[in-house]
């Protein structure tokens, strides 16, 4: 023990080191203005508009009502926030009944020595008697009998299939060793408080897990997966709130086998790689009962569990993880046979000022993480905050738990019809129909492994949609960081710079817009201090210059810079993303009948129908892919349309507008209420207002006249631009003559191509893999095949503003593409502007040159014409 003490005291006067060292002073002029607290005297402002933060993360009212109503009292908004990093003599505790709370130890040498005595009161229960449990249930013996395919009855000696269902057992899990759970914890511990400046919790959060844990149905955590350091930092969270050990289910393709072997022994799983064969495989079905069985006896005895709903960071591919839905998997097969009467579900998010160890090469983002590797890493990470005040903050979110019987008994009446991408627009973008299908999108592009291929397809949608919802809520639940805000502000309003005292201002009215829309904010305290700990944080992408006396202008870092601001700016998109659809809408329907560059007050003039709201919203949303728009499967897409118009209107953009030649809305004299008030049978409902559409399709909207609406409105389309930006580049990059063969070939090849587009136009925030991968499926799904050669494209470096009324061939794959982006968005906004009529006269003369004699395309003639401005 006395080596322990040793470590102990080494890592106080290490970390006491690292506090009392003074920063160095660089002599160029831009260092000194960031180690001079921007040499400015500035007011400080609280930029919230009441004392508390909302209380976010109700379950859904609509799937899990009685959830809903239960485990949650007002009074828990009230319990504010601890740091669950800090630690001190307080914090070593025994609770008598007689005497309450009282510190056990006290003095000099506990306070250095705390964090260790904390390890060692951490309760943490035994599980050596698990591996016995394993092999006596159910599922186990029906395979050492040979009661079940795969098992011991099918030429194999019980002997043999118990040796190998050993070997599996010892792949998925091992039992916890207590004293490695205290190393590790106190050690983590001490590397977290080197690394960050606090891990906020929400006290009524952890209340209402609490009081969940203790009502007896066991606890399954569904997170979001911002970085590897989730799958330590949940752990360590739960296990210092009273809550035991818990399991964590690994990527095992993340991980090295050492570091896999050390995860096992502090309560991680690992899926066997035998899980994810064929359905008739032997080694498959035996593969599949071992981890069906783990996955019952965890539940049974009570024991936590973590899965990660999102991918590994660094991927490239959809964001629903398929891993995270084959544990899902389990869980509600458990659950269905009876196993355990209910599991207790809790979405979870963890959110970062800056991911610590976000993957800068794309090529070993997906390399695996070995012991070795990641203790270097962790030297690393101490060593360059060493003498450095630059740590982080992270903020723990834990929605309110809902009940998984209640949702599989209410969920699948919510479940309709739906059609694929190309089924919804494909007919609107060849001109066969004009009205949008009232079916729901059907967009799959998480792979379906072997562990949810062996449920029922009745079980597999459930599965899906199931993890869809709760990532929603994970995402909903979130707080936005700081970082994410500057990165906002800087990217989409003031690109070009701003002087520090207007980024005062425009930080306060932003944290206020986030705050009114029912979302929470991961910072507090005075607004100086928060400025100068965002921008020093961004300082890689950043640059402070001093143009006048007594202020500093802010401006980004020209470069691959402004692809990482893109990316912590859409922290921010699910705040406003209803608005920011609603706005690209109405600018769709603007670009038809304006120049892009006419006047607000012009703009404003124009009417819009309710009908083509509706229809402009819903063919943006369905292009826009699932993973970005994250709609809950118990919400229908006309549910969603009324919401973003309701959003437009609150929030001042829309207003309601008189219909021409009709009465006044207000005006209810005059509604024909003689036929209205006739007497009739008690059962007829023919008179009901739901089945009255005449005063829905009669309203008007038009755009709000107010001084602040035109930026506003500005900044809401810029938050789809990088998106956008990129289907517009996948559309161009198609005109190529040589294209690939496979997919990877081609979002490489287009990855390629934005980052080359983005050096030509600046354009860097959408010149990101992922938004390529976006891209790419997005136009598989709308139909669009790359083989053939014969392309309706302008030139690379000409924007397609001009192709707005130039109709083009929807017959080929380019042509399709092109065409419905313009048609259907009308995004020219997000584009350089260039020389319209040049480029509609070099399109003309190439459209002629490639027009097969006697073709017979409707879209061909006539040409179009294109408005003077």
């Amino acid at each position: 023990m006395a080596w322990w003490v040793w470590m102990a005291l080494m890592a106080t006067m290490l970390e006491g080191r690292c506090q009392t060292q003074p920063r160095s002073s660089p002599s160029d002029r831009e260092t000194s203005l960031w180690s001079s607290s921007f040499g400015m005297k500035l007011a400080s402002v609280t930029p919230f508009l009441g004392k508390y933060h909302p209380f976010v993360g109700h379950c859904c009212q609509t799937c899990t009502p009685k959830s809903w109503e239960s485990l949650f009292h007002r009074s828990i908004t009230d319990l504010g926030f601890c740091n669950v990093i800090l630690v001190k003599e307080e914090n070593t505790r025994i609770f008598p009944p007689a005497l309450g709370a009282v510190p056990r130890f006290r003095g000099w040498l506990v306070r250095r020595l705390c964090y260790f005595l904390w390890s060692l009161e951490q309760h943490i229960p035994p599980c050596q008697d698990a591996p016995q449990k394993i092999m006596e249930s159910t599922g186990v013996q029906n395979l050492l009998s040979g009661r079940v395919p795969g098992g011991a009855g099918e030429g194999q000696v019980p002997d043999l299939v118990k040796k190998e269902v050993q070997r599996i057992l010892g792949h998925i899990q091992a039992p916890p060793r207590p004293f490695l759970v205290r190393l590790f914890s106190w050690a983590l511990l001490r590397f977290l408080n080197c690394l960050f400046l606090n891990v906020q919790l929400h006290k009524g959060q952890m209340k209402m897990v609490q009081k969940a844990a203790q009502a007896g149905s066991p606890l399954v955590l569904l997170s979001t997966h911002k970085t590897l350091l989730d799958g330590i930092l949940l752990p360590f969270v739960l296990l210092s709130q009273g809550l035991g050990v818990l399991h964590v289910a690994w990527d095992s393709r993340a991980c090295s086998p050492a570091l896999r072997a050390l995860l096992r022994k502090l309560g991680g799983l690992f899926l066997p790689p035998e899980a994810n064969l064929s359905l008739d495989s032997s080694e498959g079905l035996l593969a599949r009962a071992v981890v069906q069985a783990v996955i019952e006896q965890l539940l049974v005895s009570g024991q936590p569990l973590l899965i990660f709903l999102e991918e590994a960071p660094g991927a490239l591919g959809p964001r629903l993880s398929a891993l995270g839905q084959a544990w899902v998997g389990f869980v509600v097969q458990t659950v269905q046979m009876g196993i355990v009467p209910d599991a207790l579900l809790v979405p979870v998010a963890v959110t970062y000022d800056l991911v610590p160890d976000a993957p800068c090469d794309i090529d070993h983002a997906s390399a695996p993480l070995g012991l070795w590797t990641g203790a270097l890493a962790v030297i690393r990470s101490l060593w360059s905050r060493w003498g450095c005040s630059r740590r982080i903050c992270s903020r723990v979110h834990l929605a309110q738990p809902f009940s998984l019987q209640e949702y599989i008994a209410s969920a699948r009446s919510c479940w309709g019809s739906r059609q694929t991408l190309e089924q919804l627009l494909q007919p609107i973008v060849l001109g066969q129909c004009t009205a949008v299908p009232d079916t729901e999108k059907e967009q799959e592009w998480t792979p379906i492994t072997g562990p949810l291929l062996a449920l029922k397809e009745e079980d597999q949608l459930l599965v899906r949609r199931l993890s869809c919802h709760v990532l929603s809520a994970s995402v909903g639940s979130s707080a936005v960081m700081s970082t994410a805000i500057m990165a906002t502000l800087l990217l989409f309003k003031h690109q070009k710079g701003v002087f520090l005292s207007q980024l005062l201002g425009e930080f306060s009215w932003l944290t206020e817009e986030i705050l009114l829309r029912g979302f929470d904010v991961g910072f507090s305290g005075q607004l100086r201090s928060l400025l100068q700990h965002s921008l020093s944080l961004l300082r890689a992408h950043v640059v402070l210059l001093r143009i006048r006396q007594g202020d500093l202008l802010v401006m980004p870092r020209a470069g691959p810079g402004l692809t990482h601001l893109a990316q912590l700016s859409a922290e921010l998109l699910p705040v406003f993303l209803s608005e920011a659809v609603g706005a690209c809408a109405v600018r769709a329907l603007l670009a038809g009948r304006m120049p892009p560059q006419g006047p607000w007050e012009l703009q404003g003039i124009l009417l819009l129908s309710q009908n083509e709201l509706y229809r402009q919203i819903l063919l943006l949303m369905h292009l826009l892919p699932q993973d970005l728009l994250l709609l809950k499967p118990c919400q229908s897409s006309y549910c969603y349309c009324q919401e973003v118009l309701d959003r437009l209107i609150q929030c001042g953009l829309l207003v309601a507008e008189e219909t021409p030649g009709s009465w006044p809305a207000c005006d209810t004299g005059r509604q024909r209420l003689s036929r209205k008030l006739l007497w009739k049978l008690s059962g007829d409902f023919t008179d009901s207002d739901s089945d009255d559409f005449e005063e829905a399709e009669g309203r008007y909207f038009r755009l709000s006249q107010q001084s602040h609406c035109p930026d506003f409105f500005l900044f809401l389309c810029r938050l789809l631009s990088p998106l956008l930006k990129a289907f517009a580049h996948a559309a161009a990059f198609l005109r190529q003559g040589q294209l690939p063969d496979t997919e990877s070939g081609y979002t490489e090849q287009l990855f390629q191509f934005l980052q080359a587009t983005a050096q030509e136009e600046g354009s860097f925030e959408c010149a990101d893999p992922k938004l390529a991968i976006s891209a790419i499926w997005t136009f598989r799904d709308l139909g669009v095949r790359g083989a053939s050669v014969t392309i309706f494209c302008p030139p690379a470096p000409t924007p397609i503003e001009w192709l707005r009324e130039t109709q083009l061939c929807p017959h080929h794959p380019t042509g399709l593409a092109c065409w419905c982006l313009i048609k259907t968005l009308g995004f020219t906004w997000c584009l350089p502007a260039t020389d319209v009529v040049t480029g509609w006269r070099r399109f003309c003369s190439r459209r002629r040159a490639l027009q097969a004699p006697g073709s017979t395309c409707p879209l061909l003639s006539p040409a179009g014409t294109i408005r003077k401005n």
